[in-house]
């Protein structure tokens, strides 16, 4: 019998708008305390124990890595005759940026390993100038995500200049020329209230070669609120200027632009396109002159507009691409070819007229449509290899009748796909380099009820012909306006390969139906995704697919807080759950990593009402002794600096102390690594654990092990 480690319970109480809130675990917020340490030490040891008993885990780790070493290849960036991409053959463990010279020349361009062979640095973001010639890119280390920022010459693979640091989620808008850029930087920490650092934002212009520290000029955010997020954009004559501006994560954003033809680009005298306005808009400065409005302004499932970019007010939008009723716009490319018809007959014949191609999500599976550009009348479709995701469509920036995108399903590794107008025929352009033996599947989607009526969809996966309850994995997020679509998944495949079945259900809070289907998920609205998740799996139970005996949970981030939220309301739903890099303590969730930028989707416990919303789920607070709890497997990753670790610490301690069943509550600590990019052994690593836990909690026997009954009650106890 192996006891928990010890944690002490303080007798913190406090008083929050009338509501007494105790936190019997703040000192696990103390990262580096000696307690805290101990503590993680202790538990690193019992997850150890537990986990290096796992019937199958190693043949599990390398059966993930085989089908991760299918590998990835990203759409091209198109400057002229040189292209920019990003692949990761069979034996990367990052993807690396390559280029294509006019002559047909590949190179590589920025391989994370090479900068530091153990790991740890990613490639954050690249963007190459209007010529091609210059080539800013960013990397951070240790999973930080705090970008530096470089400049390269492509030709050369010489370093420009750098590093600029500050630059996280920085976007890059090149001037032409490659002289200069626009960029965003945080203020410097002397510059700025102390715990600060994170939020504060500007715009700036920046010349290639000068110092940023002292010759940056400022362009925009000055007197902001810190917590701003800036993009900008510059279109393709240098013409036009945007900067948009968005509170935090919220769904919606002002948007100003600039003639720079008109005033100086240190100082464009910008127009608002949009202000307070409670809508996501984005504009885009066409070939022919004309301004692309993207908003979901008026349109939940999003549109279309036109209007002059002098006079981009409101009331001069015109539809081009209308909502539709059932799916969601993501995406556009514009193709106008010029230039003279050919006349040899082996030739196809350049475009008789531009057309616009507009990306779609219909309940999460994309397809792509053909337009009129002037009109918007449709035209068409672009075939797709089958029902599965697309990345974005990438046309060339002077024009062209060719667009490229990316496309994956749940057994099609990554690849790229590309499109000729003049034929309206979808060729491979780019596979995944790896080659791998995917095992078959069969995947449907379902529609179920959620507990206030609404219809829900969820994605299911299993091996064709078997029948009869299975063990069972339910995967949600259900926020922040991200969609769940097919993709092909290295856990998926080995779960379901092994006899399970995997389940994706559609919750409300993501962006599946739009952004009210976003909006009734999210603030006073929380717990419709909760319920959504229940009823899933309700639905799984009830069409005899698994039992509650049988069935595992699985999130992270966002999705943490819901597996978080399902495994204290509805403890006897589920056998085990897999929380990773969770939200769980709601009432201080601001008080860490970037979580004051998330108050616009949860609410701010400094106000009463929100505070209402977030203790009336907030997991930590609803943990209660005595109660059965299932078995759960914490993941944080210590170099996290979007979701805080000290979350899921306080969680795990809370519930080994409570609960009164014999399910293990474990939790497994990552250093040096982040909330997101990681290398693909590290990857490797974490699935096979998580994998394992689960299919021995479920009775899922895994190839290679002995048998695939649950962990015994002699392996751990509360």
């Amino acid at each position: 019998m192996t006891p928990y480690p010890p944690a002490q319970r303080q007798d913190i109480v406090e008083d929050i708008h009338g509501h007494r809130v105790a936190d019997p675990y703040r000192w696990l917020e103390d990262a580096g305390g000696e307690a805290t340490t101990e503590w993680l030490a202790a538990q690193d040891k019992l997850f150890h124990k537990v986990a290096d008993a796992l019937p199958g885990r190693e043949r599990l780790r390398r059966r993930l890595g085989e089908l991760l070493g299918a590998g990835s290849v990203g759409a091209p960036v198109w400057r002229g005759e040189r292209c920019f991409f990003t692949r990761r053959a069979a034996d990367q463990e990052h993807p690396v940026l390559h280029t294509v010279d006019p002559d047909g020349t590949e190179r590589v361009l920025v391989d994370p390993m090479a900068l530091d062979p153990d790991g740890t640095t990613t490639l954050d973001g690249w963007q190459p100038d209007k010529e091609g010639r210059l080539l800013a890119y960013k990397v951070s280390t240790g999973g930080d995500e705090e970008s530096l920022l470089h400049v390269m010459d492509v030709a050369t693979g010489e370093r420009v200049e750098g590093p600029i640091d500050r630059s996280r989620y920085s976007s890059v808008a090149w001037l032409p020329g490659g002289e200069a850029y626009y960029y965003v930087r945080r203020l410097p920490a002397r510059d700025v209230p102390e715990g600060e650092e994170q939020y504060h934002r500007r715009v700036y212009l920046h010349r290639v070669g000068t110092e940023p520290d002292t010759d940056d000029v400022l362009v925009f955010g000055a007197g902001m609120d810190k917590t701003n997020y800036y993009g900008v954009g510059v279109s393709r004559d240098g013409r036009w200027l945007t900067i948009s501006s968005s509170q935090g994560t919220a769904p919606r954003n002002d948007l100003w632009i600039a003639d720079l033809a008109a005033s100086p680009p240190e100082a464009p005298e910008l127009r608002a396109v949009q202000e307070g306005v409670d809508a996501g808009t984005g504009l885009h400065v066409g070939r022919d002159g004309r301004a692309y409005v993207f908003t979901d302004r008026d349109a939940p499932r999003s549109r279309l507009c036109v209007t002059d970019p002098s006079d981009p007010s409101y009331e001069t939008w015109r539809d081009l691409i209308p909502q539709d009723p059932e799916a969601v716009l993501t995406d556009f490319a514009i193709l106008d070819s010029a230039g003279p018809r050919p006349t040899d007959p082996g030739v196809p014949p350049r475009l008789d007229r531009p057309v616009l191609l507009a990306g779609w999500t219909r309940h999460a599976i994309s397809e792509i449509t053909v337009h009129d550009l002037e009109t918007g009348e449709r035209l068409g479709s672009v075939p797709t290899p089958g029902l599965g995701s697309i990345g974005g469509i990438v046309e060339r920036p002077e024009g062209g009748h060719e667009a490229w995108f990316g496309y994956t399903d749940n057994v099609t590794p990554s690849s790229v796909m590309r499109y000729d107008a003049r034929t309206g025929e979808t060729t491979p352009w780019a596979s995944a380099p790896g080659t791998v033996e995917v095992p078959e599947i069969e995947t449907r989607q379902l529609t179920y009820t959620s507990r206030d009526g609404t219809e829900v969809r969820m994605l299911v996966a299993s091996r064709p012909g078997l029948s009869g309850p299975r063990p069972a994995i339910l995967y949600g997020y259900g926020g922040f306006n991200i969609s769940l679509t097919p993709a092909y998944s290295a856990s998926i495949l080995a779960w379901v390969e092994a006899g399970g079945v995997y389940a994706i259900a559609n919750l409300r809070g993501g962006s599946e139906e739009g952004e009210e289907w976003h909006r009734a998920g999210m603030r006073d609205r929380k717990q419709n995704v909760f319920d959504d998740f229940h009823a899933a799996a309700e639905r799984l139970i009830a069409d005899g697919l698994t039992t509650p005996a049988r069935l595992a949970i699985s999130g992270g981030s966002n999705g943490g807080l819901l597996v978080g939220a399902a495994l204290t309301q509805r403890p006897e739903l589920y056998r085990a759950v897999v929380c990773s890099a969770p939200l769980l303590d709601m009432v201080r969730y601001e008080r860490f990593g970037l979580g004051q930028t998330w108050n616009d989707e949860y609410g701010t416990a400094d106000d009463p009402e929100e505070f209402g919303w977030l203790i009336g789920y907030s997991p930590y607070h609803h943990v209660h002794a005595g109660t059965a709890y299932p078995a759960v497997l914490f993941t944080t990753f210590g170099s996290d600096t979007r979701v805080d670790p000290l979350h899921a610490r306080k969680m795990c301690a809370a519930l080994q102390h409570a609960t009164a069943s014999d399910a293990p509550v474990l939790l497994r600590n990552e250093a040096e690594v982040g909330h997101a990019a990681r290398s693909v052994s590290r990857s490797v690593d974490l699935m096979a654990d998580t994998l394992a836990f689960m299919a021995a909690q479920t009775g899922l026997a895994l190839p290679g092990a002995e048998h695939g009954d649950e962990l015994t009650d002699d392996l751990i106890t509360g």
